[in-house]
């Protein structure tokens, strides 16, 4: 009972900025971010498997908008729920998705075409539609700073890469196909890796967070 006991109680862990303990709140957190990544790699993943398999059915087509509205509302609790040390970081993480979501939502109602559609054949969109991306480029870039891990550092480059490819038109069709190929299989891979990751880690030195929320009240009371 005594062994019972002891493993239901918190565990300290050391801090760089002192001791501190993960909640049952932290481990759920992690969970939705991860579950929000695996949603928004799923989504992907078909969407993309349905444009490489048969892109000129327009079925297809119109299928691709709920299953883009489903990846950038996952993409966007993942953004809510993250953990990031540097707090305007984050924000901005959150603004580029809020601006490609909102950009989503005016041209799925304002055109008569497909969401999928209307992007593809207006490169211009992607001044708008890019920032949600952007912003998942941005995950990318923090889980390979933080983790080294091999796919989102491939993801990283290959994301901005691709959509500027198609908004200046200096790939073929066929180039893209395969990129988008390998975006959808490295995204995959990366948000199953998450999954299987322990959550400890994705939550990071909470005394870090403590000490720059600390250090950014102290600057408030100092200039006020």
């Amino acid at each position: 009972m005594t062994q019972i006991v002891q493993s239901l109680e918190p565990i300290v862990y050391q801090g760089q900025f002192g001791d501190f303990t993960i909640t049952k709140g932290d481990r759920l957190g992690v969970i939705i971010y991860r579950s929000g990544l695996m949603t928004a790699a799923l989504s992907f993943a078909l969407g993309s498997i349905l444009v490489l398999w048969r892109g000129g059915n327009p079925t297809i087509i119109k299928a691709l908008t709920p299953l883009i509205g489903c990846f950038c509302l996952a993409l966007g609790v993942s953004l809510a729920t993250i953990h990031i040390y540097m707090a305007s970081l984050h924000r901005l993480l959150q603004l580029f998705w809020l601006i490609g979501a909102i950009t989503m939502i005016i041209l799925a109602i304002n055109s008569s075409d497909p969401l999928a559609f209307t992007v593809y054949n207006n490169p211009v969109t992607i001044f708008g539609v890019g920032f949600t991306f952007a912003a998942l480029t941005g995950i990318y870039f923090k889980e390979a700073f933080c983790f080294n891990r091999l796919e989102t550092k491939l993801l990283t480059p290959l994301v901005p890469f691709l959509l500027l490819s198609h908004m200046i038109g200096f790939l073929s069709i066929e180039t893209k196909e395969f990129l988008l190929g390998i975006w959808a299989f490295l995204f995959i891979i990366f948000a199953i890796r998450k999954a299987l990751q322990p959550i400890p880690p994705d939550i990071g030195d909470k005394s870090v967070f403590e000490y720059l929320h600390q250090q950014k009240n102290w600057e408030k009371n100092t200039n006020s």
